[in-house]
């Protein structure tokens, strides 16, 4: 019993002093953002006007010039590290482009089409799309929100929906926010349904490089 009342105690004092420690980040969020959501969607529009339906190019014309842009281009993965994602019932392919504690950026999509959960998550989601179409519900509509080529498909901080690719479908998804509890809706299919060990392995080593590897370099 004695150790048990350590522990809770241990955990008290713990609460009491991370809660003022996360009340200050978070009130402070903005500061540690280097991608601009404007910026964004001004890339991927100009990348589709430049390559119409050829994402390959418009992936490539959007990770250059984040390369060459003085805030950006020490925290881009420039190498195209394809891995299979499965996360609420869907099911693609992501390239991460850049991920750390407060933000990441991916290029996410399938050639055969998708359906799922978005998952209610602890950042801003934008879901620009670069090819193919988006569809998304909320209860108690009657119809679907559409989102094209050029389009962004804004999931608020703890909102939710419905989503569906069609057919063939790309986009650039920026979020912005608290990104390590997002891990935990990344893993669950894998850890509960396709159990694809060596695919979570490969997204862990990924997502864990280019996180620790950017808090190496001051960003958070």
């Amino acid at each position: 019993m004695a150790g048990m009342s350590g522990l809770f105690k241990f955990l008290a004092i713990l609460v009491g002093v991370l809660t003022p420690v996360f009340y200050v980040l978070e009130q402070n969020l903005n500061s540690f953002y280097i991608f601009e959501t404007d910026h964004l969607h001004d890339l991927a529009k100009r990348g589709i006007a430049a390559h119409g339906n050829d994402t390959r190019s418009i992936v490539k014309y959007i990770v250059d010039e984040l390369g060459d842009r003085t805030a950006t281009k020490s925290h881009i993965n420039f190498d195209e590290e394809w891995v299979f994602n499965n996360a609420g019932g869907a099911m693609g392919a992501m390239y991460i482009i850049h991920a750390s504690v407060t933000e990441y950026l991916i290029i996410f999509g399938t050639a055969i089409g998708t359906e799922g959960h978005t998952g209610r998550h602890t950042a801003d989601d934008y879901f620009h799309i670069l090819t193919g179409v988006q569809t998304a519900y909320v209860p108690g509509e009657y119809e679907p929100e559409v989102y094209p080529p050029g389009s962004v498909h804004h999931l608020r901080r703890g909102t939710v929906k419905q989503y569906k690719m069609p057919e063939s479908c790309f986009a650039l998804e920026y979020a912005r926010g608290w990104i390590p509890p997002m891990l935990f809706f990344g893993y669950a299919d894998g850890l509960s349904s396709t159990l694809d060990f060596p695919t979570l392995w490969r997204m862990s080593y990924v997502t864990a490089r280019e996180m620790i590897g950017n808090l190496l370099l001051g960003k958070f």
